[in-house]
């Protein structure tokens, strides 16, 4: 590489990764062949519009590549149209209300502190300032609790939409450790005559693996990330079903119009390209063993933390997720310090809020972790019990004596102190050697 500086860096982010394991549920290891088409000459051409319907000349080849990409899309999801272009997760669903919505309409979505997404009509999203949000949670309490729980109070959501009426709801999350029953959403959807939008950003590889629910028959419209599970670049698809069109028959041509003119500009076609290599590997044999082993993983790792006493959302998992409440052990607002410590030793998570949140997102309670990455390298059963005692020892024994100052005020001060400490912590430092011993068996590239 000409540029020495950023090859320095990308070289470091490689140590970094292949000597470390990440356990952040949304990410994950995109394939060569994924890599390269995301580097290919696509990325010079420009060609707004859709295929066969470009501003620009010299676009054959990649009205091809998106045509494929579409088609294996509506293959891989059952869905009769795809639209590929979306830059990402969160412009694919402000296109759905572009589509489906006017300035100021009811909408209604999962709440941000109850594992939903910030474009389901959070506060501070452009979701929840240009449309009426109505948040639905989960049931009080119900994470303590057994696990395989459906954690949605179902007539509890139906009386909101009823009194509320919104035009668009959507059921998805970034942060549910279990199956989404998409069918008692349709229900409740089509009695007030609502747009149902599944955002499966997190669960799409898992849903094209055969591990989990799809909502091709139960909603009106599906938007997913392709990274995440799916395990393809940054980038996502939104999806009309044969339901959608039975409501909509123009909901495709809406989609199209909302994605562009009315949000971007030309595709980013080396996206594209990679996004169609990625879903010709979700359609393969090999790609469900994966998905299988995911849950699998994610079941044992999570079995490895109830038997130390954390407390897990729901109990457990029925996905590739995990969310631990650390309330009972470290107090509210202790995710950063787990977040920060197991940093240091390799395990990359993020802190999240919890049910029924003490704490602030800013300092939450919990923390998020996940299967997918790890899987990707194959890691299995065994090596997930050695991350989770690692998890475990750092929580119980480093950690305990820590505690987040009630006082804001006291808060910057006491981290930066906790920063320097934990660096020189024998303990973290033998975990951290532990770790990459066991991370450099499974390389990444």
């Amino acid at each position: 590489m000409v540029d020495k500086k950023v090859a320095e860096i990308i070289k470091k982010e490689e140590k970094r990764q292949q000597e470390g394991i990440e356990l952040i549920p949304s990410e994950n290891y995109t394939s060569l062949a994924v890599r390269q088409a995301l580097g290919s000459v696509f990325v010079n051409k420009y060609s707004e519009g859709y295929p066969n319907k470009r501003y620009y000349g010299g676009n054959e080849n990649v009205d091809e590549i998106e045509l494929l990409a579409q088609e294996r899309a509506k293959k891989l999801f059952n869905v009769p149209f795809v639209n590929i272009q979306p830059y990402s997760g969160s412009p694919a669903n402000l296109a759905v209300y572009l589509a489906t919505c006017k300035p100021n309409d009811v909408i209604m979505g999962q709440a941000l502190v109850a594992g939903g997404h910030l474009t389901h009509g959070h506060h501070v999203s452009a979701t929840g300032i240009f449309f009426k949000s109505v948040q639905y949670g989960l049931k009080k309490n119900d994470h303590k609790k057994s696990e395989e729980k459906d954690l949605f109070d179902y007539d509890q959501i139906r009386q909101m939409a009823i009194k509320h009426k919104p035009k668009l709801i959507w059921v998805g999350g970034t942060a549910y450790p279990l199956k989404f029953h998409y069918e008692k959403f349709a229900q409740i959807a089509d009695e007030i005559g609502a747009y149902l939008a599944a955002d499966i950003a997190h669960v799409a590889g898992l849903i094209a693996g055969g591990v989990h629910p799809s909502p091709a028959s139960d909603a009106h419209i599906i938007t997913t990330t392709t990274h995440k599970t799916l395990r393809g670049p940054r980038g996502a698809m939104i999806m009309v079903t044969e339901k959608g069109i039975k409501k909509d028959k123009e909901l495709p041509e809406k989609i199209n119009r909302a994605v562009f003119p009315g949000l971007q500009g030309g595709p980013h076609d080396n996206q594209t390209a990679a996004i169609a290599v990625a879903l010709y590997e979700a359609s393969q044999p090999s790609f469900k063993k994966y998905a299988r082993q995911v849950v699998k993983n994610a079941k044992i790792l999570a079995e490895v933390f109830k038997k130390a006493g954390l407390k897990l959302v729901a109990g457990g998992t029925e996905n590739h997720l995990i969310l631990i409440d650390l309330t009972p052990v470290l107090g509210p607002g202790s995710g950063i310090f787990v977040q920060k410590a197991l940093d240091l030793v390799g395990l990359t998570v993020n802190k999240n809020t919890i049910p029924e949140e003490k704490a602030s997102p800013f300092y939450p309670s919990g923390i998020r972790l996940g299967t997918p990455a790890a899987t990707t390298r194959g890691m299995k059963e065994k090596e997930m019990k050695e991350i989770g005692e690692v998890i475990n020892q750092v929580i119980f024994k480093i950690l305990k004596p820590y505690r987040l100052p009630r006082e804001k005020a006291d808060r910057l001060q006491y981290l930066k102190k906790f920063s320097a400490e934990i660096k020189t912590n024998q303990q973290l430092i033998f975990f951290r050697d532990k770790i990459k011993k066991l991370a450099i068996k499974f390389p990444i590239f």
